[in-house]
């Protein structure tokens, strides 16, 4: 008898047809690398996937965050006959704090003398007999037997509810652009579970927001990492555009021409390393600057797609998620983000765009942008 762990895909990739191997090897890879140097052997037995391994917790823990696995179950291999199934699953059912349960059989090996129904009353029967605690109950039972008869048999009954989503890196790239507030980690990692690949760009306004400030969005990226692998995150100077907007335009302008200029250099940057798309964390009515005119005249300076996951999501939901994905109490940290330190006492809830793009001609729009880029830095 083997301890295992199957590895349950999500339905999403049993659906991709001819491009089905393409997930399914991109899975794999994702596997291998969030295992690390955990010493484990990969095994196929007819579509199944197991993994065995050192150690099977830490490989739980990890294997959790894998976008593209929907559940991971603790399973046994035994020999495929009906004495030695029924032992485990005796095993198995004791093993559970319920005490009602079902037993489901898949029998792939259609060799083998009774057919998936059959192994299932079987079972049942023995584990009735031989336990006074348990009883049957087929339409809402506490927990699953699970019989699977292929080259091998398994039985588990132990299921733990992975992230789902598709595997990280099939669905194209992304420049997130990252603040120290609740939404856009969470919309980052809404991204990152369909697949596609993150990068980050967080706009600091030193002196008047501080290391802390910068340090909290390097920690909000590193929960992203826990999910994606691997992270690349781009700190842009934003002070002396901010200052300059100040100086030179309206005070009710300040923060959607604020946000012009992020979107610009998002944009820029994503140009220069070859990235698909902008994600934000803007959910719509929210602030100020993310009523529907606001969105279409930031939008306005872009030259890609911009996804908004969050856009139909109130602050309740977005809240749970983000203490669900673990990014939740290093957002509420009170250091303030560049978003937060000039915002205008009445800012312009109905920006037109002929006249925000009027206020801004007096900003040196693609000196500001250039400047930023080249004293930004950036972290793995």
């Amino acid at each position: 008898m083997r301890k295992l762990l199957l590895v349950k895909y999500s339905p999403e990739i049993f659906l991709k047809g001819l491009n089905k191997r393409k997930f399914e090897k991109k899975l794999i890879d994702n596997i291998k690398k969030v295992m690390g140097e955990i010493e484990y052997s990969f095994i196929k037995d007819e579509g199944r996937w197991f993994i065995e391994c050192s150690n099977i917790e830490e490989a739980i823990k990890r294997l959790k965050k894998v976008f593209g696995i929907s559940e991971i179950c603790i399973a046994y291999e035994i020999s495929p006959d009906m004495e030695s199934i029924q032992k485990q699953a005796l095993l198995s059912a004791n093993n559970n704090s319920g005490s009602t349960f079902k037993v489901v059989t898949k029998r792939a090996d259609k060799k083998f003398p009774l057919n998936s129904m059959e192994v299932s009353k079987e079972v049942g029967a023995y584990i009735l007999k031989n336990s006074s605690k348990l009883s049957v109950d087929v339409k809402n039972p506490d927990f699953f037997v699970n019989v699977e008869i292929r080259d091998n048999a398994y039985v588990y009954s132990e299921r733990i509810k992975a992230e789902g989503g598709m595997p990280y890196g099939t669905n194209g790239s992304t420049m997130l652009m990252l603040s120290g507030g609740i939404d856009s980690p969470v919309a980052g990692y809404m991204m990152a579970r369909r697949g596609v690949t993150l990068s980050c760009v967080y706009f600091h306004s030193h002196p008047y927001t501080s290391e802390r400030a910068k340090q909290k969005v390097k920690d909000l990226a590193n929960v992203l990492k826990g999910y994606t692998g691997s992270i690349r995150l781009y700190v842009v100077p934003f002070t002396e555009i901010q200052m300059d907007i100040i100086e030179k335009c309206r005070e009710d302008e300040l923060t959607i021409i604020m946000r012009r200029f992020m979107m610009r250099i998002a944009c820029t940057l994503a140009e220069k390393y070859g990235i698909d798309s902008v994600t934000t964390g803007e959910s719509i009515g929210q602030v100020a600057s993310q009523t529907m005119d606001g969105l279409i005249v930031s939008s306005d300076v872009s030259d890609r797609p911009i996804f908004r996951p969050l856009i139909a999501m109130d602050k309740v939901d977005i809240m749970d998620q983000a203490r669900k994905i673990g990014t939740y109490d290093i957002s509420i940290l009170p250091y303030e983000d560049c978003c937060t330190i000039f915002v205008p006492k009445h800012p312009k809830t109905k920006p037109r765009l002929n006249e925000i793009i009027k206020s801004e001609s007096v900003l040196d729009i693609d000196k500001l942008v250039k400047k930023a880029i080249e004293d930004m830095e950036y972290f793995d």
